[in-house]
């Protein structure tokens, strides 16, 4: 007689189990949809605080420019009427003013923000910077100015040799001011035709050279240009274009477009069994071959170039580590019945977020470095916005239907 009473027990028992399984199931997928619009609010942020900062940079006034001349309270010690002007460097605002004024002269103005850090004017033969002669000034805190000759004879600190190098300058005719947030390198040479290939460098803000050694800390940022002394045209020269052109599409591509689409694809396909896991798994491929081909070809430039970019390098490495991770969990991937599927589940997921995440971010570092202006800013916001927007709307069609 206790038989029907203890079935309807555990008929009951099991029902409620189920219905505590299912409460388990629904409040994880509640999880991950939380998640996932988080994550794409995340990478919407990040594309908002980059354009304001570029928006920011780009408001800093100036206060010198080639449509007015030359009104310092502290005077330059030569005649700089006449002068040909042109803006050498946009990124860090910088303006040069130049002319033969003898035989044998030529005279050079430098204008650039003052940051207290140091700034420099290089005459190049192969547009290179080892090898180069350059004009250095800087001021200091208490006001003291001072300008140096140095010859870059390697990468290494003591290999920039201060007193050094093949340029002769005018006696008593060098001098380095600064005023209205500004500061100028006045200097003139004795040659008779100088070099075309320049380089402009700035050092990194608070770390003058000291005046035991006058010793140079590695520049902050650096470019190389071509003048026609004749024209007055200047034309930037960027070492190895092609090769960073390139660096910076692949990665863009591999890690920063084709992976949030293949993760869009596993998310928001999965009524059309199996074509999502097959579209997801080419896609997740097609990024991993582009974003392993952009960082190679980053450290082949970064070898080339010698440039102090560990920050960036060390991303770009740990991003393609996540990335093999992934390639890795794929092929040891547990079968759906299995006890353990949710765990690698949860691994795939967190791990894919993370590396777009980390990719984005790299991906902006990567043209603030190599300073390819805001188009690459710009063409790339736009798409991320697109994806953005387009997660949104499949998000919310989602959620509508369950």
């Amino acid at each position: 007689p206790l038989l029907p009473h203890y079935n309807h027990l555990s008929h009951l028992f099991a029902t409620k189990k189920q219905s505590v399984r299912e409460k388990k199931v629904e409040k994880m997928k509640a999880s991950f949809k939380f998640s996932a619009s988080f994550f794409f609010f995340i990478i919407f942020l990040i594309i908002f605080i980059s354009s304001q900062i570029s928006k920011v940079n780009s408001q800093g006034s100036s206060t010198d420019s080639c449509n007015s001349n030359l009104k310092l309270k502290s005077k330059i010690l030569f005649d700089t009427t006449s002068f040909h002007c042109l803006t050498v460097w946009n990124q860090q605002d910088y303006i040069l003013r130049y002319m033969r004024t003898d035989t044998n002269v030529w005279s050079y103005v430098l204008s650039a923000p003052n940051t207290n850090s140091y700034i420099a004017m290089g005459f190049s033969e192969k547009g290179k910077m080892v090898g180069s002669t350059a004009i250095v000034g800087w001021v200091s805190n208490d006001g003291t100015a001072t300008m140096k000759k140095y010859f870059l004879g390697g990468q290494s600190p003591n290999q920039v040799l201060p007193d050094e190098g093949n340029l002769q300058l005018v006696n008593f005719t060098s001098s380095v001011i600064a005023e209205n947030s500004r500061i100028y390198l006045a200097f003139q040479l004795n040659t008779e035709m100088p070099s075309n290939r320049l380089i402009y460098s700035v050092g990194p803000s608070g770390m003058l050279p000291s005046t035991a050694d006058y010793r140079l800390t590695e520049h902050q940022d650096h470019t190389s240009t071509s003048l026609d002394y004749n024209t007055g045209q200047s034309e930037t020269k960027t070492l190895y274009a092609n090769l960073r052109r390139s660096h910076g599409l692949l990665n863009m591509f591999g890690w920063g477009i084709l992976m949030p689409i293949g993760v869009m694809a596993a998310r928001y396909l999965r009524q059309y069994d199996p074509i999502w896991f097959y579209s997801h798994i080419t896609i997740q491929s097609l990024g991993f071959i582009l974003g392993f081909a952009g960082v190679i070809s980053g450290l082949i430039l970064n070898s080339r170039l010698q440039n102090n970019v560990n920050r960036h390098k060390g991303l770009g490495i740990f991003i393609l580590l996540l990335g093999c991770l992934q390639a890795i969990a794929i092929l040891v991937r547990p079968d759906k019945e299995s006890k353990i599927r949710k765990y690698w589940n949860w691994y795939h997921y967190i791990t894919g977020r993370v590396l777009i995440l980390l990719a984005t971010i790299n991906v902006f570092y990567g043209i603030h470095l190599g300073n390819a202006g805001s188009s690459w800013k710009a063409g790339f916001s736009v798409v991320l916005v697109i994806l953005f927007i387009t997660a949104l709307m499949l998000e919310i069609r989602m959620w509508k239907r369950k």
